[in-house]
């Protein structure tokens, strides 16, 4: 067994706080790069930079063999990781692996075509490397409808739909990802359901017992016509996870009781 550290970015957020305890479990140590500073503890090592600015990286990076980098932001993704792939590189590691989004190459939006660059910048390097793109968390979603059914009236946008995927099971793929060696692009994975937006948002409002009016809205422009054409969607050989949104819903409900 390996004694050198997994570097895991991001590792405070909603992914990095499911995947460093399944790595502690498999026996690996875990170093976590973060913006602000915290104490170790329970086989952690945690280490203060910044991948945006390039702050921090080569103490990071130090005696990694491999790296996962989940950390993501609205914006510069592409920059943060070109910094963290070189960094790598002049300190060696041996397998990069890297979080992507369903649909980086296919819906034309900002956020989107960074990630298209950010994976870019990783086949780019001499690391050797591992992509997974995840279809949106349902975290995500949880957010998005819970502002949507703030409104008066609950827009529904036809055509949008969405195949949202636990944060636990994309967990559980990457650790089987980082404990295996280097495999390029891997299969998309994704929730084992479909469903158009307006439906995750009625559903929400069950389970909560409230209602609204329903308003069909058009997404204009190229993304509209995208998100129509179920580009964001991966419907083909992709990895499907195990738990489906409305038992994540059940579950998050019950906890705010």
């Amino acid at each position: 067994m390996t004694t050198s550290p997994v570097l895991v970015t991001g590792g405070t957020g909603t992914l990095g706080r499911l995947v460093v305890p399944l790595l502690r479990a498999s026996g690996r140590q875990v170093r976590v790069l973060s913006r602000r500073a915290r104490p170790d503890g329970g086989g952690v090592e945690y280490l203060t930079g910044d991948l945006l600015k390039g702050e921090g990286m080569g103490p990071a990076v130090d005696g990694a063999e491999t790296v996962l980098n989940l950390a993501g932001g609205p914006k510069g993704d592409d920059v943060a990781t070109g910094h963290l792939v070189r960094a790598a590189s002049r300190a060696g590691v041996r397998h990069l692996v890297h979080i992507s989004v369903v649909g980086a190459d296919s819906v034309p939006l900002g956020f989107l075509r960074t990630q298209l660059a950010a994976e870019r910048a990783v086949a780019a390097g001499t690391v050797p490397w591992t992509v997974l793109r995840a279809a949106q968390f349902h975290d995500f979603v949880l957010n998005l409808v819970r502002t949507l059914t703030k409104l008066p009236v609950l827009p529904a946008p036809g055509g949008m739909r969405l195949q949202p995927v636990d944060a636990r099971d994309v967990a559980a793929r990457l650790v089987d990802l980082a404990l295996a060696a280097p495999a390029g692009r891997v299969p998309d994975l994704v929730g084992p359901t479909v469903y158009g937006v307006a439906e995750l948002s009625r559903s929400y409002l069950r389970a909560t017992g409230s209602r609204r009016p329903v308003l069909p809205v058009r997404i204009p422009g190229r993304a509209g016509r995208a998100y129509r054409a179920g580009a964001n969607l991966s419907l083909d050989g992709a990895t499907v996870g195990k738990r489906t949104w409305e038992e994540f819903l059940a579950e998050r409900l019950a906890q705010r009781r």
